[in-house]
């Protein structure tokens, strides 16, 4: 995540809408948004009335999250899932495939046990992952286009290009490099790393960590995943 250019590369869409509908559904009070980045999804829980705490490692995410309006109506922290503090929420989530940055099945794992330690009896979490099976990746490959952007501090054109290494030991790695579009002067160069897991990992490794009621929607509908499924969205109570 770039924090200069992510609201701008990321717009709202149908995950964001289907997230606050399964808010809705699970009808928490105390909500945690784990990974929250610049807060672009976290600033639409506040308005819609939750208690939340925003927590990311990326202290330039949380310091542009804070200028955003409603930002003074949550709770931001910096860290990672050992920030959560214990029997505390009614729902933990993670949006933005959150899920898939944690590239070793012992920090996935770490964090599973922390989500559920911060949950209260009867608790959710609610994340989405993509379906290895769909090869978004060749997708991204094939795309050699700019995102455009805008330096929202001096109106400066910026272009962010990306730059991909494919899998190296199960792990996918690509590069993400903002540009001033009009002088090429690189602003920002980042390695990005992500691990892609199939349905039936992610579920066994929730059941592993205690969670029940495992289900996987498809696709940001209400229908189950299946094989053709681009995106899992999991809900698992603890």
């Amino acid at each position: 995540m770039i924090p200069l250019v992510y609201d701008q590369v990321n717009q709202w869409g149908k995950d964001d809408e289907f997230f606050l509908q399964l808010l809705k559904k699970v009808q928490p009070q105390k909500v945690a948004d784990l990974g929250c980045g610049t807060g672009r999804f976290t600033i639409h829980l506040a308005k819609a009335g939750y208690d939340v705490t925003a927590i990311d490692p990326n202290a330039e995410a949380i310091a542009l999250a804070k200028e955003k309006k409603h930002a003074a109506e949550i709770n931001w922290m910096i860290g990672d899932s050992a920030t959560l503090p214990s029997e505390t929420f009614d729902a933990v989530i993670m949006t933005a495939n959150v899920a898939q940055v944690f590239l070793t099945d012992k920090s996935w794992q770490q964090t599973l046990a922390d989500v559920y330690r911060s949950l209260k009896p009867d608790g959710h979490f609610l994340f989405d992952a993509r379906n290895p099976s769909a090869k978004i990746w060749e997708t991204w490959e094939q795309d050699q286009t700019p995102d455009r952007a805008v330096d929202e501090a001096t109106g400066d054109p910026l272009e962010v290009w990306t730059a991909y290494d494919g899998f190296i030991n199960g792990v996918y790695t690509f590069y993400e490099t903002v540009k001033h579009a009009t002088t090429d002067e690189i602003l920002v160069h980042e390695k990005m790393q992500l691990k892609f897991r199939t349905e039936e990992e992610i579920t066994n490794s929730l059941e592993q960590a205690g969670f029940a009621q495992v289900h996987a929607y498809g696709d940001f509908d209400w229908k189950a995943a299946g094989a053709e499924t681009k995106a899992f969205v999991f809900h698992s109570v603890k």
